[in-house]
């Protein structure tokens, strides 16, 4: 199974998965979200196939989304709006995403990813 692994190299989360993968001989695409930053159209994809709350894809840590007073703003923004947003700066997008054929998961948690794949 070859899989999209979208991450930020900086980030010490996306360096454990990367790892982890490595480890257990996953076969992925990598993909740096800041340089090749998920379209809106790609995140909507993900989050049916993934069937996750569209929350789940900000990075509720990051300083751009603090910067932007998101936590105050998105409650009042419509879906579109919010996918709107994603799609204009990875550093909004939580990260890592791991694409596959029929699972989507945002963030690292070990226990998630060996369960699902």
């Amino acid at each position: 199974m070859k899989v999209l692994f979208v991450e930020y190299p900086k980030c010490s989360t996306c360096q454990k998965a990367k790892k982890w993968l490595d480890g257990h001989g996953v076969d992925y695409e990598d993909r740096d979200i800041k340089a090749d930053n998920p379209t809106a159209e790609e995140i909507k994809v993900w989050r049916e196939k993934g069937n996750l709350p569209l929350k789940k894809f900000f990075n509720t840590s990051g300083m751009l989304y603090r910067s932007m007073e998101l936590k105050d703003r998105l409650p009042s923004m419509t879906e579109e709006e919010q996918y709107t947003l994603l799609g204009t700066d990875g550093m909004l997008v939580k990260r890592p995403i791991l694409v596959a054929d029929d699972v989507v998961l945002v963030g690292f948690k070990e226990s998630e990813w060996e369960k699902l794949l």
